[in-house]
């Protein structure tokens, strides 16, 4: 590609510093994707060394510009200038890279790599979690700045490829920021018309700049990238935008992938490969590069050391801030609160006191409205939450009195997301990353499907993040199969990281609630009922119980059988204790509403809850495989699950309730069989008898 470059010798060198870092460290790995790097190296140093805030060595501050990597498969480039502006990444770790315990693994990863924002690598995700992180420092900023007084300002700025763009999550989360105006919003386009497969224009031919003006963004066309006067020119007409507020930023780089490389530029080969000796010594050649590999010159180093210039910046942003507290004292408090992600003193009393005030109130309501309740009643506890729906507000019950919408320029707390539920989970952690806010979003639970991706990334990098699922199974009713979740539940409590809660009252709704804002080291999603379940007495003890993720509802002396189940099909199992306990059949029932949590407990909690010897029955309305560890294991003798290996249908409720075998006489007669089958001195057996399973 002929390309006229303008820019200084130093630029040149830094950027083939950013090349040859990345190549040799996908050479010495055999395994990477030196090809983006090698396109993008001068985009990099116009941003990182002319535009970017940050202070290498303190990577959280609060009001640092964001940098995220969407193309995370480009992560030497990363790497690269986090080393080289002063991260705590030492060389040796980038000689490691992909390598077991290296901190610079494959993508990158929050929380692993200092520096990284978010862990990308799904593509596409790491744009919208740059839509999150802008949307949080609009409201931010909103909330807590004050005329003469701006304790929030910083930009987000994002590397993307055309993969990025391909995938349908960038299109909800475009049109979503246009929406909102995120005009701190700056996305640099690797337009470099090379996939995997090759040439893109076969299957990528959009009008890319029209696309984005559609959306409401600034678009600056034609870039070329290798050039970083260029880019820098591109990136202060995008600051513009910026100050005048005028919509989020594209700026479309066409660049060169694997630039500088004569016999792989421009094509797939260098995409996801190393270029091997021969092609590198040839590189090394055409760029007038003749360090060794790892070895960056003096001056290279000293142009992009940030350590002063960011230890500059953030104590000017500090002298702000002790001025904002001079005039704000208490609002510069919360402000510290909040982006430190800490709940407010006394939080856990509140929180207790509430869980206490609605077992007083025995509510038979609805899972969903319990969540609803649950909500209204933290949000004055907690401003810093924040959440809405996927064009389900009225269905999911996620408004609340004085809420306010999210707009444009209205800095509300319920957010509109518009049919968009991979765009919102996305988006939610980075909302998440960002800080300031507990974020949740919510929509019916089978289209966690569309938003499965993203709930397994809330996981993956720990963050607090709470989903609200809604119409949690064949109860939902007359919508049909399409709408009605069977593997959902099962397969989400697959993710490692993540709580499910399905809660079987307002109760056990609201300590799910309280549970899932104090916890910090991941998300909680909440599968809730549509229709009405009854409220279930509990003493102070059982209450607390909750929060252990399973608990003993109901007991007998000497049980013949433990039933456990959740949700709705709670009132199940305790229709089927009273029935038992009339006949002199002692029976036990363990509401768990969230068996990850119930995991975590010690063996002597989970043994007193889940006595070994006794045939356990589990009652739950959805796939029952995973259950199978409750029954065969812990001490566990035999047992059955009531459950479904199908698909539902179309009916009111109670009818499918009745077809599927979720009724009390069905479940009574179950347990009956069990009871009937199950040897008389299996109390105090210790030999677990085979399980049959019996699903519907």
């Amino acid at each position: 590609m002929n390309m006229r470059l303008t820019q200084a010798p130093i630029d040149a060198l830094c950027a083939n510093a950013l090349r040859f870092l990345a190549i040799d460290a996908v050479e010495a790995a055999q395994s990477g994707h030196p090809g983006m790097p090698m396109g993008m190296s001068e985009i990099a140093v116009a941003l990182w060394n002319r535009h970017l805030r940050h202070n290498p060595a303190d990577p959280a501050w609060p009001d640092r510009d964001r940098f995220v990597l969407s193309n995370g498969h480009g992560s030497m480039l990363l790497y690269a200038l986090l080393h080289l502006s002063g991260y705590d990444l030492p060389l040796g770790e980038l000689k490691r890279f992909r390598q077991l315990d290296s901190r610079t693994p494959g993508h990158p990863e929050v929380g692993h790599t200092p520096g990284v924002e978010t862990t990308t690598g799904p593509l596409g995700q790491g744009v919208t979690n740059a839509v999150g992180m802008a949307l949080a420092e609009k409201l931010l900023a909103a909330e807590f700045n004050r005329p003469g007084h701006t304790l929030v300002d910083h930009r987000t700025w994002v590397f993307l490829g055309d993969g990025c763009l391909m995938e349908g999550i960038s299109h909800e989360a475009a049109s979503f920021a246009g929406v909102q105006r995120l005009s701190k919003l700056i996305c640099f386009w690797d337009d470099n018309r090379i996939s995997i497969d090759g040439d893109v224009s076969g299957w990528f031919a959009d009008d890319t700049p029209a696309r984005f003006r559609a959306y409401g963004w600034n678009v600056v066309e034609a870039v070329n990238g290798h050039d970083i006067a260029a880019v820098d020119r591109a990136i202060q007409v995008a600051l513009g935008h910026a100050r005048a507020d005028t919509g989020p930023t594209l700026i479309c780089c066409r660049t060169n992938i694997g630039h500088g490389s004569p016999g792989r530029a421009g094509t797939a080969d260098v995409h996801g490969a190393p270029l091997g000796a021969s092609e590198i010594a040839a590189t090394r050649g055409a760029l007038d590069w003749p360090q060794v590999p790892f070895e960056i010159p003096g001056e290279v180093r000293a142009a992009f050391d940030a350590r002063a210039r960011g230890a500059a910046q953030q104590a000017e942003w500090a002298r702000r801030l002790s001025a904002y507290a001079q005039a704000f004292p208490d609002e510069a408090e919360e402000f510290r609160r909040r982006t430190a992600g800490d709940l407010p003193v006394g939080f856990g009393i509140l929180s207790n006191a509430i869980l206490r005030g609605v077992a007083k109130e025995a509510a038979s309501v609805a899972t969903r409205k319990a969540s609803q309740q649950a909500i209204g009643r933290l949000a004055r506890a907690l401003p810093e939450l924040l959440g809405g729906s996927a064009d389900l507000t009225h269905s999911n019950l996620t408004d609340w009195p004085g809420c306010g919408a999210v707009r444009a320029d209205a800095p509300g707390r319920h957010i509109n997301w518009g049919v968009r539920e991979f765009g919102m989970a996305a988006a939610l952690n980075g909302i998440a990353l960002h800080g300031g806010y507990i974020p949740f979003g919510a929509t019916f639970l089978v289209f966690s499907d569309y938003a499965r991706n993203a709930i397994r990334m809330s996981a993956l990098m720990k963050q607090r993040v709470v989903y609200v699922m809604t119409h949690d199974s064949i109860g939902l009713g007359e919508d049909g199969p399409t709408h009605q979740p069977v593997e959902h539940i099962p397969s989400l409590r697959l993710i490692p990281g993540l709580d499910v809660w399905r809660p079987c009252d307002a109760v056990e709704t609201q300590a799910a609630w309280n549970a899932a804002v104090a916890r910090r080291d991941g998300p909680t999603l909440l599968a809730l009922s549509r229709q009405n379940l009854p409220h279930q007495a509990r003493d102070e003890v059982q209450i607390q119980a909750i929060l252990r993720g399973g608990y003993v509802l109901a007991d007998a002396d000497a049980p013949a059988l433990v039933i456990i189940a959740t949700g709705s099909e709670v009132a199940l199992a305790m229709a089927a204790h009273a029935a038992l306990a009339a006949e002199g059949v002692g029976v036990r029932v363990v509401s768990m509403p969230c068996p990850t949590l119930f995991d975590r407990q010690t063996d002597e909690w989970r043994h007193s809850v889940l006595p070994a010897g006794v045939p356990r029955l589990v009652i739950e309305a959805a796939r029952g495989e995973g259950w199978w560890r409750y029954i065969c294991g812990d001490g566990g003798c035999a047992g059955e699950v009531i459950g479904i290996d199908r698909f539902g249908e179309s009916a009111p409720a109670s009818a499918l309730l009745q077809r599927f075998g979720f009724t009390p006489d069905a479940v009574l007669a179950r347990a009956r069989a069990l009871i009937t089958s199950t040897p008389q001195n299996t109390f105090a057996s210790t030999q677990p008898r085979a399980a049959k399973a019996t699903l519907n």
